[in-house]
């Protein structure tokens, strides 16, 4: 599977973007990057190796945020049970996937919904 040079673009900055946040490490669990803050994954980034289609997986507690994300080209409810509380998949790759800029926000939102609230009183700060 071929990646295109957006998607990785998009993927690269989104992972940059995520790791800049206050407490943020990356780690690689079941062989996915993932972000994480106080132990607790905040986005998935999916996995690395080419297999899999790149996309990134956030939790949208704000309605209007979930239902846009939602709407995406290819987006779904995450699996494993965690599309339930929030848990969106969102898919870099095609036409009319969201901005860079989107899946930050969106990223931010899911750092907001999981980092505890002086990490983002930090962020606030900023």
């Amino acid at each position: 599977m071929t990646v295109s040079r957006n998607a990785l673009r998009k993927w690269e900055k989104v992972r940059v973007y995520a790791l800049g946040l206050p407490g943020a490490t990356e780690e690689h669990p079941w062989g996915e990057t993932v972000a994480k803050v106080n132990k607790k994954v905040f986005v998935f980034l999916g996995v690395g190796d080419g297999g899999h289609p790149l996309g990134v997986t956030v939790k949208l507690k704000d309605e209007t945020a979930h239902a846009h994300a939602l709407a995406c080209p290819g987006a779904a409810p995450a699996g494993y049970g965690l599309g339930a509380s929030g848990w969106v998949g969102v898919p870099l790759e095609p036409r009319g996937a969201p901005s860079a800029e989107l899946l930050c926000d969106w990223v931010e939102e899911s750092y907001r919904t999981i980092a505890p609230k002086r990490l983002a009183a930090e962020l606030d700060a900023r």
